[in-house]
């Protein structure tokens, strides 16, 4: 689900969608949509004062029904690594951030 531009960039590169309101544009909206259960994820990128509204009710919403919600375009394309490589992935493993962290310091 997408509001009128972002769907529209979507199906530019082959990824399909529904079309849904901004808050501001009347109902249903993105935030009805949240409060029944139909999204599962939220990615808000709000551009400006105009976004400003629809921004805060959608986190609202978001936060008020348990929906992730993620606000940077770099945390959405960190999310979208994260759930690829998790559908490639035969093995999940799990590293200490210490053991991290020791690794790239010697990397240095």
């Amino acid at each position: 689900m997408a509001t009128v531009g972002t769907a529209e960039r979507l199906r530019e590169v082959g990824l399909e969608c529904a079309t849904v309101f901004k808050v501001n544009e009347g109902r249903p909206n993105v935030a009805d949509h949240i409060k029944q259960g139909e999204i599962a994820l939220v990615i808000n990128t709000p551009l400006g004062r105009v976004s400003h509204y629809d921004e805060q009710a959608i986190r609202r919403a978001a936060l008020q029904y348990n929906v992730p919600c993620v606000t940077t375009m770099t945390g959405a394309q960190a999310l979208v690594e994260a759930l690829t490589s998790r559908i490639e992935a035969k093995e999940i493993s799990v590293h200490p951030l210490q053991e991290l962290h020791a690794v790239s310091a010697s990397a240095r």
